[in-house]
């Protein structure tokens, strides 16, 4: 009689361990390419200097890598002082690292678009209302840039709330928060376009970071209380 257990797939934690090395791997070859860039920043950013690093792509993004450790080390103390209080483990992780992602990932882009162009309060206010006709016009490293905008917010918020779950939620999600963001740039008077071009390519980001990360999504019935479970009564 054979004893062969019969294959089977992996474990969570392997898959886990593979998904995280290609993440760091991708990571990794993404810096590799736009290394030259980055450095061209450096110099600036390390001195403190405004102009060319906290108003430029390069030198947000790269400001924004020199943060991470910091990022880190808040999801930790978070996890840590939930754990302590009572929550699980994994999901006392989950929730601070989804808190600190959105912020870290979302508030650099923010900053960028509402950078002010070269004739703030001068140059007339312009409004784009015809989908996809300024499509070419932002060119492939514009439309990177505007899927990256709200990615970090469609990636983890629904890890960190279980009432945006769902498809139709992260898609809504990211057109309110492009919707406000175009507006601001009207009503600011910053020389810069509101687009419903920005708008569709906004909401795609968030929503397809939102389905990268749907097998952590938090379902309402498997979210568990963040208020720890009374202590029963002794009996007798």
């Amino acid at each position: 009689m054979s004893h062969e257990a019969p294959l089977s797939a992996p474990p969570r934690r392997t898959r886990g361990i593979v998904l995280v090395s290609l993440a760091v791997l991708g990571l990794a070859g993404a810096l590799f390419v736009i290394r030259g860039p980055l450095m061209m920043s450096a110099p600036r950013c390390m001195a403190g200097r405004w102009h060319g690093c906290y108003d430029t792509f390069n030198g947000v993004v790269l400001m924004t890598l020199v943060a991470v450790p910091m990022a880190v080390l808040v999801s930790w103390a978070l996890a840590c002082r939930r754990h302590a209080a009572g929550l699980g483990s994994t999901w006392a992780w989950r929730k601070s690292l989804a808190e600190v992602g959105m912020v870290h990932g979302t508030v650099p882009f923010l900053w960028l678009t509402m950078m002010p162009g070269l004739a703030p309060g001068v140059a007339p206010r312009r409004v784009s209302l015809v989908p996809l006709r300024d499509l070419v016009a932002m060119g492939t490293l514009g439309i990177i840039g505007n899927l990256l905008v709200f990615a970090a917010l469609g990636f983890f918020a629904p890890m960190r709330f279980a009432a945006l779950a769902s498809v139709p939620r992260i898609l809504a999600l990211g057109v309110g928060c492009s919707v406000l963001v175009e507006v601001a740039q009207y009503v600011l008077w910053l020389d810069r376009v509101s687009s419903v071009d920005d708008v569709l390519v906004n909401a795609t980001g968030a929503l397809l970071a939102g389905l990268a990360s749907r097998r952590w999504w938090r379902a309402p019935a498997e979210a568990p209380s963040d208020r720890p479970r009374p202590t029963p009564a002794p009996v007798g």
